[in-house]
């Protein structure tokens, strides 16, 4: 990920923290979701020159790859963990 992908996630996530911050996004449609987003992303789309669309899926795909990278980090961490508890360190 670019530090251009990073900004622009990061610019989207601290909104959406923002707006969201008082629903449960396993609980609320995606479209109310997505309506609350809507002002950041038609700015950036406007920004940009692209359609709200684009920025959306471009999100979307960053969102994705952000929490990927999460998970694989928690994985790593819990594996390390495991092995000093098994090795007796713990």
């Amino acid at each position: 990920m670019t530090k251009q992908d990073e900004e622009f996630l990061d610019r989207i996530t601290s909104y959406a923290n923002e707006v969201c911050a008082d629903i449960d996004p396993q609980k609320t449609q995606i479209s109310v979701q997505l309506e609350r987003l809507m002002p950041i992303i038609s700015e950036i789309a406007k920004e940009s020159g692209q359609a709200p669309e684009d920025v959306f899926i471009r999100y979307m795909d960053l969102a994705s790859e952000a929490m990927v990278k999460t998970e694989e980090k928690l994985k790593d961490s819990l594996q390390d963990l495991s092995d000093e508890i098994d090795g007796g360190l713990i």
